[in-house]
């Protein structure tokens, strides 16, 4: 498995960069997750025997990679996650969906519901039980004609399950690699990727701000033609 590339620490939070399909944490399959691979990180490196605390703030969904933050200490675990509900911790994501969106840049908004016996979700009429509102923001960074593909900045404004592979979707749009919701690409990597978080810190309050752009390779050798990211 791939080296944990540790984008900033300090004694109350960790940034890293996820690797694709692994999960945020521990789940059924018994697979190795990132909260484990941090805390044998955090014991080898500074020599700690016993139990590492970790907090888990966000998650990324299993087949998508990027930026995530940890909390080091429970004092942290607790203002990350007041960030989250308050919409202050940020994510942007770089996307690359089937065809070519109507508008450059615009607002997604629907009322999702989560089958939790397939864990998949659905766009439904707002009326439906349990249904709850999904907004993002979009901006359509380039559109390859040959390959009838586009790259999109996403924004979210809300967090909810499979959100932006779902609304995506819904509009015949689905994510290049994205088996899960109709997408083109069978075989392929999800082309989905946390490339941007803002928090403040915790402790500090001071704005940070992270960047990884996922290995220009595969599918994502797209970005090479786009100038700023």
């Amino acid at each position: 498995m791939e080296k944990l590339k540790v984008l900033y620490e300090d004694n109350h939070i960790i940034v890293v960069v996820k690797p694709v399909n692994i999960p945020s944490q521990g789940d059924k399959t018994g697979d190795v997750d990132m909260l484990t691979i941090i805390k044998e990180y955090i014991k080898e490196k500074y020599n700690k025997p016993g139990n590492v605390y970790l907090g888990l703030v966000h998650r990324l969904d299993r087949p998508v990679g990027g930026v995530m933050v940890f909390a080091k200490t429970s004092k942290a675990a607790a203002r990350l996650s007041e960030q989250v509900r308050n919409k202050e911790l940020k994510k942007q994501y770089l996307v690359i969906v089937n065809g070519e969106l109507p508008e450059k840049k615009g607002m997604l908004e629907d009322y999702l519901l989560k089958n939790e016996k397939n864990n998949m979700s659905k766009v439904v009429n707002k009326d439906t039980k349990n249904a709850k509102l999904a907004v993002l923001e979009y901006e359509v960074l380039k559109y390859d004609k040959d390959l009838n593909l586009s790259v999109l900045k996403v924004n979210l404004h809300t967090g909810r399950h499979h959100q932006i592979r779902v609304q995506l979707s819904s509009r015949n749009h689905s994510i290049y690699g994205d088996q899960k919701y109709g997408g083109r690409g069978h075989g392929k990597q999800i082309c989905l990727w946390a490339y941007k978080l803002t928090i403040k810190h915790p402790i500090t309050k001071e704005e940070m701000k992270f960047k990884e752009l996922p290995k220009k390779i595969g599918s994502w050798k797209i970005l090479e033609e786009i100038e700023t990211l």
